[in-house]
């Protein structure tokens, strides 16, 4: 299937692992040129020096999330760099799981200002990119933990306000075909990530959590990056607004 996103640009937070690597490449391989950045500048060259192989333009750079100024300066450049933004995803969390105040706060100015910083910056070259092609896209990586929870943290909080605020976004610019989703992933298992780090430090909560996936395994990175790249591309032109959850039916809500 051919998803139209060939020659389109795409800006990508927290690009060089997982979830947000697995987008690039797929991005990458149906033709889009890539920009994305990371905390660690040896990751970011590596990750778009393996764009580049796959024959797109990429570019990237080391950025702190934390640093609103300069996360819009780098989106600014990135978008001048690559001629234009179509495709926005905002991708990095800090993960933090407490339900002190610290938490809250590196939750907050992470996902959420990093969310709204992106958008912001990215924002004139999204809405350019509409008007001349009649479509430019939002993405936004959000959890099941938003409407499930077992004790109290800051985590599922902070995912559940990205959902309500991609939403306001989609209505909100939906007159400017500029449309805004979210993917909600459940449980991720790659080298290096959180699940595998609990599977080699506390086995009995990774097999706790492993039991509870109805289909017998954790997603993929790429699981969520299919979602991802189709909400992003022309094909979902009259999709916006939406909650996409990729958990193998791991959640017990029903989504009316």
């Amino acid at each position: 299937m051919d998803l139209q996103l060939k020659a389109k640009n795409a800006v990508i937070l927290g690009g060089t692992r997982g979830i947000g690597r697995a987008i690039a490449e797929t991005l990458a391989k149906e033709g889009t040129n890539i920009a994305l950045c990371a905390r660690n500048a040896e990751q970011v060259t590596e990750a778009v020096a393996a764009l580049k192989a796959l024959g797109v333009k990429a570019t990237g750079a080391s950025v702190d999330i934390l640093d609103g100024a300069a996360l819009k300066s780098w989106i600014a450049a990135a978008g001048e760099e690559l001629g234009g933004i179509d495709v926005l995803v905002s991708n990095a969390g800090a993960m933090a799981q407490g339900a002190d105040p610290a938490s809250w706060n590196q939750n907050f100015q992470l996902d959420v200002l990093g969310m709204v910083n992106a958008f912001d910056a990215a924002k004139p070259f999204l809405k350019k990119a509409a008007a001349e092609h009649g479509d430019a896209s939002f993405v936004v990586i959000s959890s099941i933990s938003a409407a499930e929870t077992d004790n109290a943290s800051s985590y599922g909080p902070i995912k559940a306000a990205l959902i309500h605020f991609a939403k306001g976004l989609a209505r909100q610019y939906a007159s400017q075909h500029i449309r805004t989703n979210v993917v909600s992933p459940g449980t991720v298992y790659f080298e290096g990530g959180v699940w595998n780090t609990i599977e080699t430090n506390m086995p009995e909560m990774f097999k706790t959590a492993m039991a509870r996936n109805p289909m017998g395994r954790m997603a993929t990175p790429q699981d969520i990056a299919n979602a991802a790249v189709f909400l992003s591309s022309p094909l979902s032109g009259f999709t916006s607004g939406i909650n996409m959850i990729v958990d193998g039916a791991l959640s017990r809500r029903v989504n009316f």
